[in-house]
């Protein structure tokens, strides 16, 4: 767990310092505005001073929430997650509706494949025979985010 720099540390005043770690952030995985915000404040950085750093990042090209958006779409429909639920965690995390809507959108064709694939994985590829069993399956694909037009369509025969 990281302490909270001394009030009087020079370097959490120093802009050059400043950018660098919000860098070394962006080095390793894209983030939100609001993230890194998050994070540079959390630190212990001046809110003033975040502020300004993040608008030239952003300025500069290396601060995108639209890549932001587009990366965790595809890592959470990777894990199998449904668009609403990444319409929720992209909210959280301070991406505008818009954009969040633009991102998932891109996977519009593959939706339906991917809620099949997900119960598959979980219940096996055989089809529940009670009602029970199907509302139990369909419970665990609303939970992970999939609409309800295509949780009902994982269950129809192709």
């Amino acid at each position: 767990m990281k302490l909270k720099p001394e009030p009087d540390d020079e370097r959490y005043q120093d802009p050059l310092y400043l950018r660098k770690t919000a860098m070394d952030y962006l080095a390793r995985r894209e983030h939100s505005e609001q993230q890194l915000i998050r994070k540079l404040t959390g630190r212990g950085f001046d809110e003033d001073l975040v502020e300004i750093a993040v608008t030239e990042l952003v300025a500069d090209g290396l601060l995108s929430n639209a890549r932001f958006a587009e990366a965790f779409v595809n890592s959470r429909f990777q894990r199998g997650s449904g668009p609403q639920k990444i319409r929720m965690e992209l909210r959280e995390r301070g991406v505008a509706p818009e954009l969040a809507s633009l991102s998932i959108e891109a996977f519009d064709d593959q939706w339906r494949q991917r809620v099949r694939e997900v119960r598959e994985k979980k219940f096996g590829a055989e089809q529940p025979g009670d009602f029970k069993e199907r509302s139990r399956q369909m419970r665990f694909l609303q939970q992970r985010g999939f609409t309800s037009e295509q949780i009902s369509g994982a269950f129809k025969d192709e």
